[in-house]
């Protein structure tokens, strides 16, 4: 797994591909492409490598609180959600919140 092992040729190609009068394929053609190539390329594990070295950047960065605050941001988004589709559905939905 050595992402290194692209050309630059590689990277100049894909980073001008927008497409132009007489071009060939779209920035987005060309990144839906390149991804291709690369799960290709480097399989599955590739993937769950940079995934797991991402969070451990963000942990490292931001700490522990960090995911607590955002988990907690999530749960309240899904609550919110929940309740706006009781209300559509005619369902109620009130607003009570529960004390922690």
């Amino acid at each position: 797994m050595n992402i290194e092992s692209d050309t630059n040729e590689e990277v100049q190609i894909m980073a001008n591909a927008k497409k132009q009068p007489g071009g060939e394929m779209t920035v987005r053609e060309a990144g839906r492409k390149g991804g291709e190539t690369t799960s290709e390329r480097y399989g599955h594990e590739f993937y769950e490598e940079i995934g797991r070295k991402g969070g451990q950047k963000v942990r490292d960065e931001y700490g522990i609180p960090f995911y607590e605050e955002i988990g907690h941001k999530g749960g309240q988004k899904v609550r919110d959600l929940i309740e706006e589709g009781k209300r559509a559905m005619g369902g109620g939905g009130g607003t009570t919140r529960r004390s922690r």
